[in-house]
């Protein structure tokens, strides 16, 4: 029996893997961004850190330094009127994501932005980049 355990206990790690792969990565990663953004309206710099890559936490290791990095560079985003989500591109199968999002920020001017979403080790999404367009119509990726 004791020879047994490794295997099962093996088999629910690739069967919960496989699972993770086995979604929709757009519908994920439009999750990961609208929650990110629902945080940086209520001002949570802690969820909205939490929604970051690795590699972005390398660049700002506190949520206050991410928090103030936003609020500077990414202003339509921080304070994001209506959003809505527009083209979507896979690249290596879903590894990364890019997403366009069309941004109405309060002051009334239009902007793109394109989220770059990483597939981490856990089968979850995290922002790993955004660039951001200025009143520009969906042209796609």
């Amino acid at each position: 029996m004791p020879v047994r355990f490794p295997y099962v206990v093996l088999s629910f790690v690739l069967f919960s893997f496989a699972a993770a792969k086995a979604e929709d990565p757009v519908a994920e990663a439009q999750a990961v961004i609208s929650g990110q953004i629902a945080a940086l309206l209520r001002n949570d710099a802690e969820k909205a850190y939490s929604f970051a890559s690795p590699s972005i936490r390398s660049l700002y290791p506190s949520k206050d330094q991410f928090l103030d990095m936003v609020r500077k560079s990414y202003e339509p985003v921080y304070h994001a009127g209506n959003y809505a989500f527009g083209r979507s591109k896979l690249i290596g199968g879903g590894e990364l994501v890019l997403q366009e999002v069309m941004i109405s920020a309060r002051e009334g001017k239009d902007w793109t932005a394109i989220y770059q979403m990483r597939l981490m080790d856990d089968g979850s999404y995290k922002v790993d980049g955004v660039r951001m367009i200025r009143n520009t119509a969906s042209t796609g990726i």
